[in-house]
């Protein structure tokens, strides 16, 4: 199955979003994601893509912010009681105004961050607030896709909810099921309900203390995750989006001008879509 191969806008040496969007297209790239969600920014991105023809398949949500006293603050919050989660909200219905109002089809969100014993259980409270994000993207007709990341319970309890709503999948992160969850085969619960990806590597959970954050988000193939596995479940289970690549420059690839790194990434990309031949 032929697939649009994508990639993190600005992920390039010395570049930004809109930047690094002649690059990506020269380099070979059909499709691309944002991380910006104010519809002003976002608007100028889709209008770079766009002149471009580089599709801009998805935005990554607003997920963490700064609170008073310069900490970070994440969707945590959400299933808490009281209202540190207000601000954090408010970016997240921010993030799907955007989408509708730039015509990016899917907003990708994390619900929660952290271990088993830091991230908070499923509350009456924060399934409410949660519903109402749900609504409001139904209504300015964007999906969304749920992220896996530290573990399974909240997300798995979500994707139950919302199993009769067209407009709510997953967004499978290959990295984060290989050092977090590296039991848990994604894939063959949700590879039906799969609108998009985040593609990178690294060594699995850390040999030496496991509850280390070992998401390095490495080059495909720096690491030891197996990318033709992935690929023949996506196939499996008839997944037509983007394979989309979640990665920057790093340090060892400063000796590569943004050309260079652009079309390494989209060697690697092709090498991953093509793992299981």
């Amino acid at each position: 199955m032929k697939r649009k191969l994508g990639v993190l806008l600005g992920c390039l040496k010395g570049t930004n979003e809109i930047t690094s969007v002649p690059y990506l297209k020269a380099a070979g790239f059909d499709c691309c994601f944002s991380s910006q969600y104010t519809p002003a920014e976002l608007l100028e991105v889709k209008k770079a893509t766009d002149a471009a023809g580089l599709e801009l398949s998805f935005l990554h949500g607003a997920w963490w912010e700064y609170d008073e006293k310069g900490n970070k603050r994440y969707m945590n919050e959400l299933w808490h009681e009281n209202g540190a989660y207000q601000s954090l909200y408010h970016k997240v219905i921010t993030s799907i105004d955007a989408a509708a109002e730039a015509d990016v089809k899917t907003v990708v969100l994390h619900l929660t961050e952290g271990w088993e014993w830091q991230s908070p259980r499923v509350t009456d409270i924060g399934v409410s607030r949660l519903d109402a994000i749900v609504e409001h993207a139904v209504k300015r007709g964007v999906k969304i896709a749920f992220e896996n990341l530290f573990t399974l319970g909240t997300l798995a309890a979500v994707m139950e909810r919302y199993e009769r709503v067209p407009e709510v999948g997953f967004c499978y992160d290959n990295g984060h099921e290989h050092c977090y969850t590296e039991t848990i085969p994604y894939l063959d619960i949700w590879g039906k309900r799969t609108f998009c990806t985040h593609i990178h590597d690294n060594y699995g959970r850390d040999k030496v203390d496991i509850w280390k954050d070992a998401d390095y988000h490495l080059l495909p193939f720096e690491g030891t995750f197996d990318f033709a596995a992935m690929m023949q479940k996506l196939d499996k289970y008839g997944y037509e989006g983007p394979l989309v690549l979640e990665v920057g420059q790093r340090k060892d690839y400063h000796h590569m001008s943004a050309e260079e790194f652009a079309a390494h990434l989209f060697t690697l990309i092709n090498r991953v879509a093509n793992a299981h031949k």
